[in-house]
């Protein structure tokens, strides 16, 4: 059964890590349509968890929602088996792109085509924030809306870095977190 899972996780990233562009939010959209609404590996809060986690962490946004992924499904195994899936093809298509890089560069086409694909990909970002803020909106907690709003206001309107957001989110999740555990005991 643990053989069925991880082949079919290494199958899954390696397939989700070569058809995307754009960056990690948007394999994180396509990791919950696949694990999430195809696989039911995982709950759709889960994923919010997982996307918190990855994107707190140092590093690709992809490769560290890999690395969660595949530890809740297969511990250390899981991690191996999606984060190798998951760096494979960006290392080939990258190794590939350098070596043609004048060709491409100076290719009219190619240029085009990579210009059709921001706008794609802009979408495609839209989309994962959407969802991400309906399933916050759907928890019905006050408290992750006004700090998803003022997060918001704080990068966009005041220009804070998102390192110093992320630290300041990270220690009222700390906060609340101790708060709960006071009151629980």
């Amino acid at each position: 059964m643990k053989k069925d899972i991880l082949f079919k996780l290494f199958i899954s990233t390696l397939y989700l890590s070569a058809f995307t562009f754009g960056g990690g939010y948007v394999i994180i959209s396509l990791m919950k349509k696949k694990f999430v609404d195809e696989y039911h590996w995982i709950e759709e809060k889960e994923i919010l968890d997982l996307v918190a986690i990855a994107q707190s962490a140092p590093g690709p946004i992809a490769v560290n929602g890999a690395i969660v992924l595949g530890y809740k499904l297969c511990g250390v195994l899981g991690i191996i088996v999606s984060v190798i899936a998951t760096i494979l093809p960006p290392f080939f298509i990258i190794s590939f792109v350098s070596f043609f890089y004048q060709l491409f560069k100076e290719n009219l086409y190619i240029r085009f085509m990579l210009e059709g694909m921001q706008a794609g990909v802009s979408a495609v970002i839209i989309g994962v924030v959407y969802e991400m803020a309906s399933g916050l909106l759907k928890q019905k907690n006050s408290l992750c809306i006004i700090i998803m709003i003022c997060s918001f206001i704080a990068n966009y309107i005041f220009k804070i870095n998102v390192v110093i957001i992320i630290i300041i989110c990270i220690c009222i999740g700390l906060i609340q977190s101790i708060y709960m555990k006071r009151r629980i005991a």
